[in-house]
C-alpha cells in the first residue's frame, strides 16, 4: 500500500501562480475524485502529486519521502499513471502495449520474465481486454482503447494509480466500465486517483472529493457533503440541484448563475 500527502503545496508554471498551499492526504483503499472547474489546477496537481512538477512551497511525500527527490523509475513503479488525451501512432498489438507497463521493472536489456507476462495477463483480465489481445490499437474504438491504456497502468502493479480525465470521449456505457474498474481497484486496496468533469459520475463512484478552484483545496470530503448547492453557485457559478435517483445522486445544472 502507499500513501501521498501535500503539505502546503505551491506550484507556479513560469511566473503564474497555478496552485496554492493544498494540502491533504490521499490513502490507499478509497476512490478519490478530484474536481473543479476548467483551470481550477487539477492536472497541475496531478503532476505534482508524479513529481513531474517541483513545489514552490510545501511537500508532496510518498510514504513520507518528497516525491520530487525519487528516483523516477521508483515512483513509477509506486504509482501508476494514465494521462489525460492519449493517442495512439504506433500499429501494436493490445498484448504488446499492455505490456509496456512493466517498463518500470525492467532493465535496458531486460527480458520480459514468467511473472511480467503474468502480470499483463491479469491486467487484461481486470480490464476485459483478453479477448482483444491480438488487434492493433490504432484500430480501437474509444471505449476499447480506454480500458486496454487502463490495462498498461495496471500492468504496473502499482499499489497506487491516477487517472487524468479518464471519461474524456467515452459514451455514458464506456464511463460506467472505466469507474467500475477503478472502483474495484480501490475496494482491492489501491490508492486510486481521478481527475473527473462529470459531477454527477463523480458524486456517484467516488468515496471522496477534493474539490479545487482558483489553485486552491477549497472542500474535501464524502461527495455531497463537498457538492453543496452554495458551492456549486461559488466555485462552477451554477444554480444546480441535486437529486436522489433510485439511491444514486444525480447533480442536475440548471442555469449559469454568478461568474465563477
Amino acid at each position: 500500500m502507499v500513501t501521498l500527502s501535500l503539505d502546503n503545496v505551491s506550484v507556479n508554471l513560469g511566473r503564474r501562480p497555478v496552485l496554492n498551499a493544498v494540502t491533504a492526504t490521499l490513502a490507499p483503499g478509497e476512490l478519490i475524485g478530484i474536481v473543479g472547474p476548467n483551470g481550477a489546477g487539477k492536472s497541475t496537481l496531478v503532476r505534482s502529486l508524479l513529481g513531474l512538477l517541483r513545489p514552490v512551497g510545501g511537500m508532496v511525500a510518498l510514504d513520507g519521502q518528497a516525491v520530487a527527490d525519487m528516483p523516477r523509475r521508483q515512483v513509477a513503479r509506486a504509482i501508476a499513471y494514465l494521462p489525460q488525451g492519449q493517442t495512439l501512432h504506433w500499429p501494436l498489438s493490445v498484448e504488446r502495449l499492455v505490456a509496456l507497463g512493466r517498463l518500470p521493472h525492467l532493465g535496458p536489456m531486460s527480458l520480459i520474465s514468467a511473472g511480467d507476462y503474468a502480470a499483463i495477463e491479469d491486467a487484461m483480465a481486470r480490464a476485459d481486454v483478453l479477448g482483444l489481445r491480438d488487434r492493433i490499437a490504432t484500430e480501437l474504438s474509444g471505449g476499447e482503447r480506454a480500458r486496454v491504456l487502463l490495462a498498461r497502468a495496471l500492468a504496473v502493479e502499482a499499489p497506487g494509480l491516477i487517472a487524468d480525465e479518464p471519461l474524456a470521449s467515452l459514451d455514458p456505457g464506456h464511463q460506467i466500465d472505466v469507474l467500475e474498474l477503478l472502483t474495484r481497484e480501490a475496494q482491492a486496496g489501491c490508492m486510486v486517483v481521478s481527475v473527473l468533469h462529470d459531477l454527477t459520475m463523480a458524486a456517484r463512484y467516488c468515496d471522496r472529493l477534493l474539490l479545487l478552484n482558483g489553485g486552491r483545496l477549497v472542500a474535501d470530503g464524502k461527495p455531497l457533503d463537498v457538492l453543496t448547492p452554495e458551492r456549486l453557485r461559488s466555485v462552477y457559478g451554477i444554480t444546480a440541484r441535486i437529486e436522489d435517483a433510485g439511491g444514486w445522486p444525480s447533480i442536475v445544472p440548471l442555469r449559469r448563475d454568478v461568474p465563477a
